[in-house]
């Protein structure tokens, strides 16, 4: 393990004013991203979107790093350029999901683990050659009645523990991502009181595996009310239990966390990572790495249409400097008018 690459790799793709694009949509999730603009997705249109957001001009100045699907990584821009080179040459990270997804948990019912680690240390080996310099794996929680069980818990730690351990011995930066979903009607203390539990748990595997923890980033969840909830947390407190519940469970020594967005808003997503950013001085940086909440309004504009291409991209290089204000706090609300 070449600790002193993890930790200069894992610092650059938090760095003050970026944050990282996910575009590992799975060929599954893309496609209800392309039903919901009545296109069909073939490999050609998933390879042209990809090149859309990746080639947007000034793109580097607000994005440290993309995670990749296992096709994208693969894939070339249309003058023949691999994705990972064409990245790394605009000085953006190249990155890769890792995980196989989220399958029931015998057992459990309402809960589920995360699998793909068989094999995983020789697909590693793949995608380092390809270019990928970090990697991502995505245990899902959820909320609900007698849910989640602390059996869950610990099953999904101990996974997201044992490929940290495996991307390091590759030189290659984990993205370690515990989501606890917004999607009941959960209280915000709930929601507190559940990502805590999840930290916890997740710090003291990643420990117990020896993991290096300036060489990884953490990518959890925000402390938000349920999208069900009859009495939803406004944005102020949304940050003051981020940051609460953060300070609580994560070791000084992680470089970075790059929030999820999780099924936010572009905006409430932006403002959130703003509000958070002005509760600082923090032992971390703070930053996104967003899916939907940064792709959302190029991929309405693009709609598929070549023509729409250069108006796609200047919506995706505004939500992106958006964010980068974020990372400093210094966001506002007001922006989203001027920058329209």
């Amino acid at each position: 393990m070449n600790r002193s690459e993890l930790a200069r790799t894992a610092s650059e793709m938090v760095a003050k004013g970026k944050g990282i694009l996910a575009a590992d949509e799975s060929t599954g999730t893309i496609k209800k991203r392309f039903d919901s603009i009545k296109l069909e997705s073939t490999e050609e249109n998933r390879r042209s979107y990809r090149e859309l957001l990746f080639t947007t001009p000034g793109a580097a100045e607000s994005i440290s790093g993309v995670i990749l699907f296992d096709e994208t990584i693969r894939q070339k821009t249309r003058d023949g350029v691999p994705f990972p080179e064409y990245l790394s040459k605009q000085g953006i990270i190249p990155g890769i999901k890792v995980d196989t997804g989220a399958k029931p948990l015998a057992g459990f019912p309402g809960e589920t683990i995360t699998e793909g680690l068989d094999g995983l240390r020789d697909r590693l080996t793949e995608y380092r050659k390809l270019g990928a310099r970090f990697a991502k794996w995505r245990a899902v929680i959820d909320i609900g009645p007698g849910i989640p069980t602390t059996f869950a818990i610990e099953a999904n730690a101990h996974a997201l523990a044992r490929y940290a351990a495996l991307c390091q011995e590759q030189d290659i930066v984990p993205i370690v991502e515990p989501e606890v979903l917004m999607d009941g009607d959960h209280s915000i203390e709930r929601c507190e009181e559940v990502t805590g539990a999840v930290l916890q748990a997740v710090f003291a595997q990643l420990h117990a595996h020896r993991i290096y923890f300036e060489g990884m980033v953490l990518k959890p969840n925000m402390v938000i009310s349920g999208k069900k909830a009859a009495n939803r947390a406004s944005p102020e407190q949304v940050a003051e239990a981020t940051v609460r519940c953060l300070k609580r469970y994560v070791p000084a020594a992680v470089p970075g966390i790059a929030f999820l967005s999780g099924g936010q808003s572009e905006t409430e997503a932006t403002l959130h990572l703003s509000l958070i950013n002005q509760l600082g001085p923090l032992p971390w940086n703070l930053t996104f790495s967003y899916g939907r909440a940064l792709q959302e309004s190029a991929l309405k504009t693009w709609a598929g249409n070549p023509a729409n291409f250069q108006a796609a991209q200047k919506e995706f290089a505004k939500r992106a400097k958006l964010n980068g204000l974020a990372t400093t706090g210094r966001y506002t609300l007001e922006m989203e008018k001027q920058a329209a």
